[in-house]
């Protein structure tokens, strides 16, 4: 890989519902990064699409999913807009949301999702600061229970929050929703 960090435990928890809702559609894998969930999940032979806008970020994990011939496309595009997400309504079997938070995008992440598409979501809670790493700002931070409460239209299959211990503890909120 190019550097990415594997993909975190929740989503390898997950792997066997993501290959299953993967066949609704492709894989979208929203504020990517360097693209270490997008390569995993490309990996299983899903198709994927990344978006991200960091162009140099994009550019790395497109060629790396090329030189490894993995079916992924990586996609430039600012999130954090009223735009919205840049992929037709209903369309995704999977989305994929990791170590990002813009709450006004919740709706148009629950409109992308095809019946019975899958979200898997993991991102930091309030709690995070008390570790003194991670994003400080309330903005990028979700209070006890919010992330469940952003995605109450979906059918909640697992939510998990508390901290991870480990060689880097971490305040997470996780989640795995279905459209109905």
């Amino acid at each position: 890989m190019h550097g990415a960090s594997p993909p975190s435990s929740w989503f390898l928890a997950q792997r066997a519902r993501l290959a299953d809702a993967a066949r609704l559609g492709p894989v979208l894998d929203l504020a990517c990064g360097r693209g270490r969930h997008a390569l995993a999940a490309a990996e299983i032979g899903a198709a994927t699409f990344a978006i991200d806008r960091d162009a140099q970020a994009l550019r790395a994990l497109q060629a790396e999913a090329d030189s490894r011939g993995l079916p992924l496309q990586a996609l430039r595009a600012d999130l954090e807009t009223p735009f919205g997400i840049p992929v037709r309504a209903q369309s995704c079997g999977v989305i994929l949301v990791f170590r990002f938070l813009f709450r006004a995008l919740a709706p148009a992440i629950v409109e992308a999702l095809a019946p019975g598409g899958l979200l898997l979501y993991e991102t930091f809670t309030i709690a995070q600061r008390a570790l003194g790493t991670g994003p400080r700002r309330a903005d990028y931070l979700l209070e006890p229970g919010e992330l469940a409460a952003l995605f109450s239209g979906l059918e909640l299959i697992e939510y998990a929050e508390g901290r991870s211990d480990g060689d880097a503890p971490e305040c997470l909120a996780r989640l795995a929703a279905r459209r109905a």
